[in-house]
């Protein structure tokens, strides 16, 4: 059986108007991790990814580099429990 996770990931650096939160969620529906992305008013973006570990992971990395026209400078990340309550990927307000 494949593990499943929950992890919170805050995204800092020029990640808002960088079209951050859109390709985020482009990029979890190609790895098939369901979840949620924001922008945060302290000029971070903040995350939450469940899934297969695998998947989770891919999305993570691509977090740390984000789209072109963002420079990402730390990614923060929390464990958090898995409840499989997601079925797509959005973003939130």
């Amino acid at each position: 059986m494949t593990e499943k996770i929950c992890v919170r990931a805050i995204i800092s650096g020029r990640v808002q108007g960088v079209f951050f939160r859109m390709e985020t969620r482009k990029a979890a529906q190609q790895f098939g991790v369901f979840g949620w992305v924001r922008n945060k008013e302290d000029r971070t973006v903040e995350a939450l990814f469940e899934g297969e570990k695998e998947r989770v992971d891919s999305i993570l990395e691509w977090c740390r580099k984000g789209p072109p026209l963002s420079e990402v400078k730390e990614v923060r990340l929390s464990r958090e429990k898995f409840t499989g309550g997601y079925n797509s990927f959005d973003i939130t307000y």
